[in-house]
């Protein structure tokens, strides 16, 4: 599939017609070589609520963003590389079906399709890509990947010292070592991880106290380290979320009672 609609001219059109429906917020993902596969709505479990997002996949990356006006307007965009994608199935909850995690180096977060088949086709072409790219590249699957976090809707209470309850007044915060909801008590420490971002980033005390022997471990045995930065003052964490900033506020685009989990709703569609 990726071989025939390369350089084809309806190739170029849909890449064409997804970069103006980003407009001027998103990066140009016309590259020489690039083929684009396959768009749906998908939805992404977020830190407050799960909510629909549009995913493209391409041969060689994965590009997500917020819908404004479904076909014709997005923001918020996103882009993954795949060969940095690892894809894991889940079970159902209450509230969502279908599921499956993609987990990357740098963010790992929950999708959930329609219905089974379409995730099965999902996961099925992501997976071709992915073993695609990295038998192009000579690249290894990635070992390391980052935490999801867990919504602030799923606990009440500190997931570290269980003592401290949220409220409109105490806030919920997120490890970023290893995704828990926490209260400012037990995330107070910094933790420099380059590998998810160039500044510290708030750690739960347990993380904190695992990564520092974990460094100091390193440091015996020669080897190169993550530095420690000390809690600063103004030290304002970003949410870790960022597809969830530009539409908290916002209006809902869709009906309260759309049924995103229902097989009627078109999702997803792939080209051949």
């Amino acid at each position: 599939m990726m071989d025939h609609l390369a350089n084809t001219e309806i190739n170029s059109q849909r890449i064409a017609a997804v970069e103006n429906c980003f407009g001027a917020s998103g990066q140009p993902l016309a590259l020489p070589g690039r083929v684009l596969l396959g768009e749906g709505i998908l939805t992404k479990e977020c830190r407050k609520k799960p909510k629909p997002r549009i995913f493209f996949l391409f041969n060689d990356i994965l590009v997500y963003g917020s819908i404004i006006i479904n076909k014709r307007k997005y923001n918020s965009q996103h882009i993954i590389p795949l060969e940095d994608v690892t894809l894991e199935t889940l079970p159902d909850t209450l509230q969502m079906k279908n599921r499956w995690m993609i987990k990357t180096s740098k963010k790992s977060f929950v999708v959930s399709a329609a219905s089974l088949t379409e995730r099965k086709e999902w996961i099925s072409h992501l997976e071709e890509c992915i073993k695609h790219l990295l038998t192009k590249t000579g690249r290894q699957p990635c070992r390391e990947h980052a935490a999801p976090w867990i919504p602030d809707k799923a606990t009440d209470i500190c997931m570290r010292c269980t003592q401290t309850k949220f409220s409109t007044l105490t806030r919920r915060h997120h490890c970023r070592k290893c995704g828990f909801v926490v209260c400012a008590d037990c995330s107070r420490q910094r933790f420099l991880m380059p590998r998810l971002s160039p500044k510290p980033l708030r750690v739960c005390s347990l993380c904190y106290r695992q990564l520092l022997a974990e460094q100091k471990e390193a440091e015996v045995d020669g080897r190169r380290t993550e530095p420690i930065r000390a809690a600063t003052q103004g030290y304002e964490p970003s949410s870790g979320d960022d597809s969830d900033k530009s539409d908290d506020d916002k209006a809902e685009q869709w009906p309260a009672d759309t049924e995103f989990y229902t097989s009627e709703v078109s999702w997803s569609s792939f080209h051949s």
